[in-house]
């Protein structure tokens, strides 16, 4: 594979996610199950904290994460660079689907509006569908934006990079 084949485009911008917003029920996930979303309002649920992208590790039937993170996030929008392509290139990428949501133990964060809804809790007042801006989930400090990472390719040991942050 190329180089190239990992590239996101340069101009791409996260608040694109929200411009057409409007075609969608007002504050849709409030009506609905997680079962009932479309694919468009499925996706709007993603915050954009990029912790889904944490390696993690399962010692004794728990969920450790680590600081460490996978090769293809961009760390400042904690976004995906090869996101339509991320099942096809990183054999151990998880597709966030419902039995995902659900699966024991839970390898999500906490704060991930998918397991927030499907515990019957609000989104956070900083969610960027509450806000309007993709922006909000790092200036309100839940993001991995300013947060101390290590590439996954340059990590040996994932054991000495479990963290116990709060917010996962």
């Amino acid at each position: 594979m190329d180089k190239e084949d990992y590239i996101i485009e340069d101009d791409y911008d996260p608040q694109s996610r929200f411009e057409d917003k409007d075609i969608i029920a007002t504050r849709f996930w409030e009506k609905k199950t997680l079962e009932q979303l479309t694919k468009k309002e499925w996706e709007l649920l993603c915050d954009g904290c990029g912790k889904c992208c944490l390696n993690k590790l399962e010692i004794k039937g728990k969920v450790c994460f680590t600081n460490t993170y996978c090769r293809f996030l961009d760390t400042k929008s904690c976004l995906c660079k090869i996101y339509s392509h991320r099942l096809q290139k990183v054999n151990d990428c998880r597709d966030i689907d419902i039995q995902a949501v659900r699966e024991k133990p839970r390898w999500l964060p906490k704060t991930c509006a998918y397991v927030l809804l499907d515990e019957g809790l609000p989104l956070p007042s900083w969610h960027p569908l509450i806000t309007g801006l993709a922006s909000s989930v790092h200036n309100a400090g839940f993001s991995l934006s300013s947060r101390e990472l290590i590439n996954e390719t340059e990590v040996e040991d994932y054991e000495n990079h479990i963290v116990k942050w709060e917010d996962l």
